[in-house]
């Protein structure tokens, strides 16, 4: 038996302007949103096998220091794309910075941290 990831729950700002860009980027789409714990509102964006809920509650909070140094902190999500070059000129022209590009095996990778300073990966295999 083999289990499989179905989603990742996160808190941000914005659930509806992350799922725009995720939606734009990555080529996803708006499974779900509405009211969710605590009075908040959470926006469920991905494929139709996995998604992402964004969570914004209805008080914001300050960010915490580095999720790198809080345990249980969520240090970065990854995707892979079949072209890590187009998708990098797409992320820029979204007003992201992309950076730390490694070559390493198996693929190609860089990061690039969204309006909430989350961490992302973007990987290409082969």
């Amino acid at each position: 038996m083999t289990a499989h990831l179905e989603h990742a729950n996160f808190t941000v700002s914005d659930p509806a302007a992350t799922a725009a860009w995720m939606c734009d980027l990555f080529g996803w789409h708006i499974r779900w949103q509405g009211a969710a714990k605590d009075e908040g509102h959470t926006v469920h964006v991905g494929t139709d096998a996995q998604y992402l809920a964004l969570y914004a509650p209805k008080a914001s909070q300050k960010p915490q220091r580095s999720s790198y140094t809080t345990i249980g902190g969520l240090n970065h999500l990854a995707v892979t794309t079949d072209d890590l070059d187009a998708l990098e000129t797409r992320i820029k022209a979204h007003g992201f910075m992309t950076g730390n590009h490694a070559d390493y095996e198996p693929g190609r990778r860089f990061y690039f941290h969204d309006h909430d300073n989350i961490e992302y990966e973007v990987v290409q295999y082969g």
